[in-house]
């Protein structure tokens, strides 16, 4: 074969290669191309945008739109600060709803407080209300709550409970009734809320967590279960009211402070009522301004209770408490177990059974006053008894007069010793 013809095939092979991909191999080498397919279409064409509810599938809810009515479950979420004139602004009225009010407020300007900001229909479930504000202008000028403006209840509902409810990241400020109102159905849920000024409760739900309500008419927080809360009432209720407290501070002006089943780690203070009123008070603190008990147990384990003329702490069973009293008993308590007890002009400790104890009266009453048996006790008082017992063991006793004891098997003190 000659060299000519060589040089050709080297040529054409060359060129069908780099030409697979042009559409000029066609024309140039037709048998090389590769087959383009049928050109017909197999049907008319299709959307391939999505719609705004795929891209946004929740219902806004605007100032044009009020008041509003969620009537169908779904996602609702408000667009812009929303206020009304009279009246209720949204009205829940289906169960599986979402509102979030994403960080705008809702006003009411009516003149007399009236309506709620969210109001839930009769025996509604599944419901969330998140992230924003209510405020109202009912204001309290140390003795009274003013009659408007603005809404009466922040959150609440209408017939019977709802359930399975929950409440989250929500202030309400200067309602006329209760800022959150839930009632005490097991599954509803308060959490990280906060209301300023309402003449009725201030959050009342079944658990209730991380939330505070300052000055209400009535109880602060009012809850089956009540967990690192901060409740204060203006008036005799409680500053917070559960069957179950833990890590809370309940403040009230003439109620107990904080009142509770079992409360763990509280703390109550009222003005001239109860501090603390528990059956079961562990590790907890209360205090009376003036004559009420500061703390009040069935069983008080590690807790103190300060008065100022009432009695500091009073239980059935105190173990390793502290009770101070101006005038009156710094512990009462029908056994106490290393415990210590002060008063001015009352008992320092007074207690079936004391042991380990130390009891101080700097007035006219006992250092420890025991029915039945002190043991391992020391009492002291300025002007009255030191011990009184009728069994006192291993204990010293300072007083003016001397120890009084009224038994034989006194040890070391008083006259039978």
């Amino acid at each position: 074969m000659s060299t000519e013809h060589n040089l050709a095939s080297y040529i054409i092979r060359s060129s069908a290669k780099v030409c697979l991909a042009s559409s000029l191999c066609y024309l140039l080498f037709p048998s090389l191309t590769f087959s383009q397919g049928a050109l017909t279409p197999t049907g008319a064409p299709t959307p391939t945008m999505k719609t705004l509810a795929q891209v946004e599938p929740r219902t806004p809810i605007n100032q044009a739109s009020l008041p509003f009515t969620i009537n169908a479950s779904g996602s609702y979420y408000v667009t812009e600060n929303l206020s009304v004139a009279s009246g209720n602004a949204i009205t829940i009225n289906a169960n599986g709803v979402t509102l979030d009010l994403t960080g705008f407020t809702i006003t009411s300007t009516s003149a007399t407080a009236a309506g709620s900001a969210v109001l839930l229909n009769s025996g509604l479930h599944d419901i969330s209300i998140l992230n924003g504000h209510i405020v109202s202008g009912v204001t309290y000028n140390g003795s009274s709550f003013s009659t408007g403006p603005g809404f009466q209840t922040g959150i609440t509902y209408t017939g019977t409970n709802p359930g399975n409810v929950r409440v989250s990241g929500v202030s309400v400020a200067g309602c006329s009734g209760t800022g959150v109102e839930l009632g005490f159905e097991y599954s509803n849920v308060v959490d990280h809320c906060t209301v300023r000024v309402a003449g009725g409760q201030g959050i009342h739900g079944a658990q209730v967590s991380d939330s505070t309500a300052y000055q209400c008419g009535s109880n602060g927080i009012n809850a089956l279960t009540a967990s690192g809360c901060y409740g204060t009432t203006t008036s005799a209720a409680r500053g917070v009211y559960s069957d179950t407290a833990v890590n809370c501070v309940g403040i009230s002006v003439s109620g107990p402070g904080l009142d509770s089943i079992s409360a763990s780690a509280c703390y109550g203070y009222s003005n001239s009522g109860t501090g603390l009123t528990a059956s079961i008070a562990t590790a907890s603190y209360g205090q009376s301004a003036t004559s009420g008990t500061g703390l009040n147990a069935n069983s008080a384990e590690n807790s103190q209770g300060v008065s100022v003329s009432g009695i500091g702490l009073n239980a059935g069973t105190a173990t390793g408490c502290y009770g101070t009293s101006s005038t009156y008993n710094g512990v009462n308590a029908r056994n106490a177990i290393n415990c210590y007890g002060s008063s001015s002009f009352g008992y320092g400790i007074v207690a079936s059974s004391v042991s380990n104890s130390f009891g101080e009266s700097l007035g006219n009453g006992f250092g420890i006053y025991s029915n039945t048996t002190a043991i391992n006790c020391y009492g002291q008082s300025s002007t009255n008894v030191g011990v009184g017992a009728t069994v006192a063991i291993g204990c010293a006793g300072a007083g003016s007069p001397a120890v009084s004891a009224g038994h034989k098997y006194l040890s070391g003190i008083g006259p039978d010793s």
